[in-house]
């Protein structure tokens, strides 16, 4: 049910997004539109943007749902998938973009403090990087990462 509405929320951002500034400011001039020309920014650069951003944070473990953590070697291998991908999804618009990630936090960090240091890179990068304002970062942490969890199980008999 959280997940219904925290898609919703961006839906509903990425349909004020799409339709900002177009009427009623005066002026269509921002860094991206100018008297000069127009910059449009890919998905894909924010989705880049964002995911390094998140992992700038202290606590961060990694991104993504466990299927894609497991499959990620497999199809980055293929060409299929860049780990700079994992683990988020955004809605850009001209002038904004709204942001969701999953998130797996280190265990013993505070998932408050990790999630309000990662939602605050986050949108210092983007702004900082693309010019677009954004305008939500949602977070889902799905999962806790414990030291030693990478190593592969012995097996108990010999």
């Amino acid at each position: 049910m959280a997940e219904a509405s925290a898609s919703t929320g961006t839906e509903q951002a990425a349909a004020t997004t799409r339709g900002a500034g177009r009427a009623g400011t005066g002026t269509d001039e921002t860094p991206l539109r100018t008297e000069h020309g127009q910059t449009t920014i890919a998905d894909a650069v924010v989705t880049k943007v964002a995911n390094v951003a998140a992992r700038e944070v202290r606590g961060v473990y990694d991104l993504g749902g466990g299927v894609s953590r497991a499959l990620a070697p497999v199809t980055q291998r293929a060409g299929v998938t860049d780990e700079r991908t994992q683990g988020v999804s955004v809605e850009v618009g001209e002038r904004q973009a709204a942001v969701d990630l999953v998130v797996v936090v280190e265990y013993g960090e505070s998932i408050p403090r990790v999630s309000a240091a990662v939602r605050e890179n986050v949108i210092k990068r983007i702004e900082g990087i693309t010019g677009l304002s954004v305008t939500e970062v949602n977070i889902t942490v799905n999962d806790l990462y414990f030291p030693g969890d990478e190593r592969p199980e012995q097996a108990r008999v010999e």
